[in-house]
């Protein structure tokens, strides 16, 4: 985010940045993301908690660059930093924050040095298109901390337009609550359905109450990310990642066949265009699991799988649906053939489970079964489904439960309130309570 576009906005990752500056163990934090999801802005809104923030913005000032250039021991290092910027660091009381860190690579090298000579120096970085770097040189491996920032979710989302009354119920162990209460926070995420939650879309909408100013800032971002396309050379060909990137969009809630996402070009290239794009974080890939047993990373399947996109409001954009009609439709789940609930249900337990999110496919000759996705709470794992209807017809729910003895109850997010249905299993949800329901320890356990 730019300089101009900080504001308030409190972010879900502002307790663990707090957590991290407390720890005994603490090693320099990089901070990883897709572009323009705030992460400049939560490092320096947390560089408050010093007495001092030194930045180091690489990408601004390429001179700095020179400073990681020889000998990378951490005291010559913040020697010449402090001549550089004309700022004191002092180890405990400075937040070195190292910006577009993935711009010289050699910082992200430095930050091992940080870790073994100066351990109480609180050093943090971040950068666009990251992991890029981080393939091309010799990482640190267990020097360095991670915390992973997505787009605003829907509660902290609320946070933002200033409604901490409906967050608080969001954030909630789930529950059933008055239909007036139901009816106003259905309306909100209506309005996030199409917001979405990058920040400068938020604070568009915020500062005018306009959809359509939100809606321009979604294009401006999603340019932002075409431009960068450049920078995935010789890996991938600019046209075949643009195609691929609308593909998913069109295609979220669907299995993705790689034949399907673009023509004219191979399997392999277009492989290597989702797999980039995934590396960008611009996308996320969700594979088909065994729920037979823990970890589900263990059986992801390489060749069956679904996809989301980073953001609701750029899946919007992306999907070129008619706003004037899906907008209007009456249910949540009539959106754009269910699939905006489904991306915002991913997108939000993709948050509550620690980016870890899978699906479950039966590929069987005479029936095939699908469940949209598989929750871990409490070290259970629950079926996750997105429908509107009665139990009765969620045949392959039932499929699941029955196969999968062990696993827990079966969550059905919808547009109806909260209600649960112990004969069978079931729990129906209002979608807004995806991310407390799905957190993977629960407050308040409804395990069957």
């Amino acid at each position: 985010m730019n300089e101009c576009t900080l504001y308030c906005m409190k972010r879900n990752i502002d307790s663990e940045l707090l957590k991290w500056k407390k720890r005994s163990r603490r090693k320099p934090l990089i901070l990883r993301g897709a572009r323009q999801v705030g992460k400049t802005y939560s490092l320096k809104t947390f560089g408050v908690s010093f007495d001092s923030l030194v930045i180091v913005d690489l990408e601004k000032n390429p001179a700095l660059h020179k400073v990681f250039g020889g000998d990378l021991s951490a005291s010559r290092l913040i020697a010449d930093l402090e001549v550089m910027l004309g700022q004191k660091i002092t180890p405990g009381k400075t937040l070195l924050f190292i910006d577009e860190i993935q711009s010289c690579p050699r910082a992200i090298i430095a930050l091992r040095y940080f870790y073994e000579e100066m351990p109480d120096l609180h050093v943090v970085a971040a950068g666009s298109l990251l992991e890029f770097a981080l393939q091309d040189i010799s990482f640190p491996v267990g020097r360095i901390q991670f915390l992973h920032l997505r787009p605003l979710c829907f509660a902290e989302y609320l946070s933002a337009i200033g409604n901490e009354i409906a967050a608080e119920y969001v954030r909630a162990p789930p529950c059933q609550l008055s239909p007036g209460i139901h009816s106003a926070l259905c309306d909100e995420l209506r309005r996030y359905f199409f917001i979405g939650g990058m920040p400068e879309s938020v604070k568009a909408f915020t500062d005018t109450g306009s959809l359509q100013e939100s809606f321009e800032v979604q294009s401006e971002i999603i340019e932002t990310y075409r431009l960068d396309f450049g920078k995935y050379a010789p890996r991938a060909d600019k046209l075949c990642l643009n195609n691929v990137l609308i593909s998913v969009a069109r295609y979220v809630g669907q299995q993705i066949k790689y034949a399907k996402l673009a023509e004219g070009y191979s399997n392999p290239t277009l492989k290597k265009a989702f797999d980039l794009l995934c590396l960008a974080r611009i996308i996320r890939k969700v594979p088909s699991a065994d729920p037979s047993g823990l970890p589900l990373g263990a059986s992801a399947s390489a060749k069956i799988f679904k996809a989301i996109l980073v953001d609701i409001g750029l899946f919007r954009h992306l999907s070129g649906m008619p706003v004037d009609v899906e907008y209007g439709k009456s249910q949540l789940l009539s959106i754009f053939r269910g699939a905006m609930a489904e991306q915002f249900v991913g997108q939000e337990m993709a948050v509550a489970q620690s980016e870890s999110l899978h699906y479950w496919s039966r590929q069987a000759k005479s029936s095939s079964a699908e469940i949209d996705y598989l929750a871990i709470i409490n070290n259970r794992i629950h079926p996750v489904e997105v429908k509107s209807g009665p139990a009765g017809r969620l045949k392959s729910l039932h499929l699941f439960l029955q196969t999968y003895k062990d696993c827990g109850s079966g969550l059905i997010f919808s547009d109806s309130i909260y209600a649960e249905l112990p004969e069978q299993n079931i729990i129906f949800l209002p979608l807004y309570f995806a991310y407390s329901a799905t957190h993977s320890i629960k407050r308040q356990s409804n395990d069957k």
